[in-house]
This record gives C-alpha cells, structure tokens and sequence, in this order.
C-alpha cells in the first residue's frame, strides 16, 4: 500500500485500517540517550514497535513510520544519495515538511556522512520573492552541494538554488528514482558533525549553527532525563515545524533517542484549526506536548464548546518555550481546558536556543508554575528584581528551572563581572550541549563564545536560588530617559485590550530628531472607521503610559502587517526596518 509515495508495511494495516504505532515497546528495554550517534540511537529504536505517525489537515491518520521502516529507508536513501556524486561531509539542505520524507531523507543524511541542513517549508515573510531570498541566504551560508525538497515547493527551491549556486536540486521523487551505491557508507561516528541548524532570527545573512553527535546527544540526554523524566510508555504530539530547534530536537530526535512514539500535525493545520491539536491529543493519550505561549493562546480561544468532548488527562508534560513565557495566557489555558481534565501542574516552563542545541533548563515536572513578583521601577531603573512590596508597582517573571546536567549559566554584568542573585544582566550558558561553531564564519562564533568556553546567548535575566528567569532580549531592550524598559511590557499592556491579541502589537525604539530614542508601538487594526481607531490608539496611549510610564507613537497597521520569524515569533527588528522603510499599511499615524 502506498501513503506519501512511501510504502507502508501491510502489518500496518489492518482491513484498510492504518493503525498508529504503540505507545510502548514491551518486549524491547528502554534507552535513554546512551548512544554515541544519532544513527545508533535509530539502530536500538528500530529494534521495537514504536515510531512516527503524521496526521491531516482533518485529524485522519495519514502515515505511519516505525522505526523499524525508517531506518530501513533512510539506509536505502543514504545509497541513494551517495550515488548522485555527493562527498562525505557534503552539506545538504532539506525542506523541512512535516512528513515522513524529510524524516527519511535526514536519518539517510546521518547514515551517509551527508550534513543535512533543515530549511523552512514556508515563512509567510514577505511573500514568494522573500522567501526564495531567505532560503538562497541559508544555501550559501552552508555551502550547501545539494537541496531536496517537496515537489510542490520545487520552483521557489530551483529559484533559491540558483541565487546561491548550489549545483544539484532534487525532489524526494528524483531521490528514490536513483540508483543505490554499493560502496560501504561511512555515516558520522561520536566525534563528528550532525547537523546545521539556523535559528529563527535567520535573515538573508543567516549563522548556520553547527550541531555534533556529542552535543544533540548530551542535549537529548538532558531533555529526557532532567527535563521531561521520560517513561517508557509516554506517548509526544507535536505541530512545532521541524526546521526550528524545538521542533527538530524536542519532538524527532530526542524522542528517537528514548524510542517513544510521536504524533505529527503540520505547523500549518494547526494554524487553521488549533483545536485539532487538543483533539488528537485527547484521542492518542498522548502524554507529552511543547508549544511557545501563543499556541496555548490560540488554542484557549479556539477551542469553543469542544472542550467539553476532550479528556486531557493524561496529558502530563505541556511545555512551554521558544519565547517568553506569560502566567496569564498559561492560567486562561488552564481554565478554559479544567473541563477536559488538565491539569495545570502539568506546565513545564523552559528555556533554550539553538547555539545549545535546543534546552538549557527547566522547571520540576508536576509542579506548579512559579511567577516572580517584582518592583518594576527597581527592575527598570537599577537592574534588580527586588521583591515587590506591597502597594508597589509590580512586574512578574516566569520561572524557567535550573540548567539541565553538566551545564552552567552566569549572569554578567557590562564589564563582564559575575552578577550576585536578582541582579539583572546578560546570561552566558556553558556546558556539553554547546554548538562547535557558526559554520564557515569564525567571527561570530568567537563574539558568541568565549576563550572561558562560555556562549553568550544575548537573552536578559537573572538567577534565583539558582534557577534562570528571563527578562528579555538584549538587543530588543529599549533606552529611554536613562530607563531600560522591555518591549514586552508595552505590547502586553496594550494587548489587554479585548480588540488585540498576541502578536498584534510591536514596539522597539527610533532615533527622534533630537538624537533621543523614541518609543514606536505598532498596532494592528481590523476596524476601517476612522473613531474606532482613535478610540483605539487612546487607549493604547493610556495603557502604556500607565504600564511602562512612557509615552509613544502609538501608529495603526493593516491586520497581518507585522512580521514574524520562521518560528513565529514577533520580529521587532523586522517590524522596526519595515516602520522606518515605510513599508507598512499605515491605518493610522
């Protein structure tokens, strides 16, 4: 039977019937994490029953792959490849959809030597012409010798080929149709590369982040084991894309690594129906699932009366990561979903980025989410989270845990000085995880990671009983009047405002004519009526100035103007470049 121009094994089905791949391997020991390579780990999975399995737009199980039947054709494909003329260490770029393919083709990559580099299926950044641009950026900055890709993403992939001179474009047709070398394949070993990963805030001049076999697997280790404490019958969902670091580690690889069994969604179907996510989880049992702070948001919006059909209780581990975590859309979440049975101890705030893999830290499993209530004008003004008082202005934080094993974060201060706790700096990460380096550009890997062997992630925050808790951007930080002030404050004081949701709202700092900074807070209006959006940016004004004690220029954009990164998340910086480009729809200025 053929499902996504794979073979599907008959024992997967049973009367026309594609039964999912169990949630346990009975017969077959778990392994945590105690392998030297990615395609070791794949040989022990293989040994079980469990596996992948990919869901439609509609909720119907589209695709089941064991590990067994992937390694199987991942070993197939690696001969594949191996006879286009590619080389040992090659760099081959893959178009990251959700599906079984990219999961063979990267697997295959492993088994040949090949350097896979995961690339964005789509972006939504600007249209056709930016998106071939942003890919042609990631092709040339890993010297990609080849990319594979989806034939419905072929001629946007051809155009981004040619922009970076990358000699061989294939479609995942054109792979199986080749022939299979009969040389021996000398796949990666525990001292040698794995992957090239490019972070979210990715441009036209993206760092590829290159990955080791010793870093995913001591990154893996510690998700496993220090972050999810991982049992043999838990069961992952995930509609995180598979280019970004969490979508890649912590919902393919790490999970491979402890031979679990996972549930797709694509990242676009649970954009159009959010509540899909929820209802396959309830119908799987599925007892592991990460989302950042906006898919929860989504979800607790969209769920409507399907609530109440759902049973959430198995669902154990719900983390959160990829940007900053807010108590209140994690409690709205909670409350919408009591009905369905889940439970809010089952929040898992966390923190990471791709220059460590993916995790740094995390909070304890079954316990509450923990919020720091601080004094907002000591935060702004001195650089420290002093306990709010009672009857002062307050600003909370989430909680993000401690490091996971073998690693080590400080707090430094502009000199570089060691900071004591709740004072407020920038945070250095050291530890096993770390990537090898930006590949092929020694100056940015020496500005992120110092002589000391410490990576300096750019992220604001502080340490408290020795557990992280963010703060912000370094490079988003707005300087006004002597103040630091962080954008999220401002944008999530205005999206209070029932009209507005997350990501509808953006601020960061111009110069004024006078040479100071001024404060610029974008908001997005769906209301054509011109006293509807002056009712709309007064209150906004008031909001902020209230909040943040600043006052804006508060402009109206079209719904939909601003931008996001590949992993959707709001993109000040490009926001700020379209603001002073005049290329938003301004609505009102």
């Amino acid at each position: 039977m053929k499902m996504g121009n794979l073979a599907v094994d008959s024992a997967e089905v049973i009367s026309n019937v594609l039964m999912r791949t169990p949630s346990s391997n009975r017969a077959l020991p778990q392994v945590v994490a105690e392998f030297s390579s990615l395609a070791e780990g794949l040989d022990y999975a293989a040994l079980g029953l469990t596996g992948m399995n990919f869901y439609s737009s509609r909720g119907a199980l589209d695709f089941v792959l064991p590990y067994a039947e992937l390694r199987r054709l991942a070993l197939a494909t690696a001969r594949k490849l191996m006879s286009s003329g590619l080389q040992r260490l090659d760099r081959v770029a893959i178009v990251a959809e959700t599906g079984a393919d990219f999961m063979v083709t990267f697997f295959a990559c492993q088994y040949a030597g090949l350097v896979p580099c995961p690339v964005p299926y789509s972006m939504y950044i600007g249209g056709k012409d930016a998106y071939e641009e942003r890919i042609a950026g990631m092709l040339r900055a890993a010297h990609a010798n080849a990319v594979i890709t989806p034939a419905g993403n072929l001629d946007s992939i051809r155009a981004s080929a040619a922009l970076a001179d990358v000699a061989y474009v294939f479609t995942h047709d054109d792979v199986r149709a080749l022939p299979e070398s009969m040389a021996r394949l000398h796949g990666f070993a525990a001292d040698d590369v794995a992957y090239i990963q490019y972070s979210s805030g990715s441009t036209s001049a993206p760092k590829g982040v290159l990955i080791s076999q010793r870093a995913i697997i001591a990154n893996s280790k510690g998700i496993l084991r220090d972050g999810m404490k991982i049992r043999g019958d838990d069961r992952g969902f995930s509609w995180l894309p598979l280019y970004h670091d969490m979508g890649l580690v912590g919902f393919c690889l790490a999970p491979m690594l402890a031979q679990i069994s996972l549930d797709y969604l694509a990242t676009t179907a649970f954009a159009r129906r959010p509540a899909l996510w929820l209802k396959l989880m309830s119908e799987n049992r599925s007892t592991i699932s990460f989302s950042p702070t906006f898919g929860y948001e989504l979800a607790a919006r969209r769920i409507n009366g399907e609530a109440v059909t759902l049973d959430l209780s198995a669902w154990r581990i719900a983390g959160i990561g990829g940007d900053m975590v807010r108590a209140d859309v994690l409690s709205q979440f909670a409350a919408v979903l009591d009905v369905a049975k889940f439970n809010d101890t089952a929040f898992l705030p966390s923190y990471g980025m791709a220059e460590a893999t993916v995790a740094i830290s995390f909070t304890e499993v079954d316990a509450p989410v923990r919020v720091d209530r601080v004094d907002r004008n000591a935060v702004h003004k001195l650089n420290l989270a002093v306990p709010c008082a009672e009857g002062a202005e307050a600003r909370s934080f989430v909680i993000c845990g401690k490091p996971i094993s073998g690693h080590k974060v400080e707090v430094r201060g502009d000199a570089g000085q060691i900071l004591a706790e709740r004072q407020i700096g920038r945070l250095f990460v050291s530890g096993a995880s770390l990537m090898s380096n930006y590949f092929n550009d020694a100056e940015s890997t020496s500005e992120a990671i110092g002589a000391d062997g410490f990576l300096d992630t750019g992220d604001m925050g502080y340490l408290l009983g020795g557990e992280i808790v963010i703060t912000g951007r370094a490079k988003d930080l707005i300087l006004h009047n002597g103040r630091n002030i962080w954008p999220q404050d401002i944008e999530w004081s205005a999206e209070q405002l029932p009209e507005l949701k997350s990501g509808e709202v953006a601020a960061f700092a111009v110069e004024g004519s006078d040479g100071d900074d001024e404060v610029v807070v974008l908001v997005e209006c769906r209301s054509s009526e011109l006293p509807i959006q002056e009712a709309l940016r007064r209150d906004v004004a008031k909001l902020v100035h209230q909040s943040a004690g600043v006052d804006c220029i508060i402009t109206l954009v079209a719904p939909r103007s601003l931008p996001f990164t590949s992993s959707g998340k709001l993109s000040r910086a490009g926001a700020r470049k379209k603001y002073l480009a005049g290329e938003l729809q301004v609505l009102l200025g």
